[in-house]
């Protein structure tokens, strides 16, 4: 009978289990090491996303404060040129002589605003260029000419764009063009019927419209903006006080008849 072959001891060495905890830690260290790789990834990654959300914030807040002062700090009244009608010649300025020419103005606001009636307003509204305001209105005038080389037709659209506690409904706005004056209002509170002595608003929110056909070169138009609470409105109450609105006059090229 073949006997069974005896397995021999083996020894561990304190050289072996050396060995042998090595290798099981060098395993535990790369393992810990691509776990930490993979959580430094992560977190750059939420860094990299707190940040892009930082700069949106911010430039978000950023758009805000512009149109904030654009409401607030240019003045209740804003008058422009579009690109368009620059580039063919249409100019606007504050003085007569086009010292001062651009592509936009702004009146001055008006503070402490109280109720007045149209006959306390003075007679010579249009004798003073840019701003001049008096006490509870508002008064601008502007000039508008070609300083191109042909005829333009351009148009105008004077936009409300900011109203505070319902103001718009008991003011009055007075335009002159070229020495002729209309007075708008928005309708009687809860009618299509217009104020007594007034021309409704186009809308909500757009006061007027107005056109020039065939301006020659260097013909200038003049305007006369003024502003007003209308006392006797049977909307001027005492709600509305401490409210504003605030106006765009835009400037641009008319449309082409077919």
């Amino acid at each position: 009978m073949f006997n069974k072959k005896q397995n021999k001891a083996e020894t561990f060495t304190p050289a072996d289990l050396e060995r042998f905890n090595d290798k099981y830690n060098n395993i535990y260290t790369r393992t810990g090491a691509r776990s930490s790789a993979l959580e430094i990834s992560k977190t750059q990654k939420w860094k990299r996303r707190g940040l892009f959300t930082l700069i949106a914030c911010l430039a978000t807040l950023l758009i805000l404060y512009i149109i904030s002062m654009i409401l607030t700090q240019w003045g209740d009244l804003v008058v422009s040129v579009d690109s368009g009608a620059s580039a063919q010649g249409l100019q606007i300025s504050d003085t007569a002589d086009f010292d001062n020419i651009t592509t936009v103005l702004s009146a001055d606001n008006v503070t402490d605003v109280t109720n007045i009636t149209y006959s306390w307003l003075p007679a010579d509204l249009e004798a003073t260029d840019g701003s001049h305001n008096g006490s509870n209105y508002l008064a601008y005038t502007l000039y508008v000419k070609n300083a191109g080389k042909e005829n333009i037709d351009y148009k105008g659209q004077l936009n409300i764009n900011g109203v505070a506690k319902n103001m718009d409904e008991a003011v009055r706005v007075m335009v002159y063009k070229n020495g002729e004056p209309f007075i708008y209002a928005k309708n009687q509170y809860g009618t299509d019927q217009p104020e007594p002595d007034t021309t409704a608003f186009v809308s909500d929110t757009t006061v007027m419209e107005t056109q020039t056909k065939e301006m020659q070169p260097n013909d200038v138009d003049k305007y006369t903006i003024v502003a007003w609470v209308e006392g006797n409105d049977p909307e001027c109450v005492d709600e509305i006080m401490g409210g504003y609105m605030r106006m765009t006059l835009l400037f641009s090229l008319a449309d082409k008849e077919l």
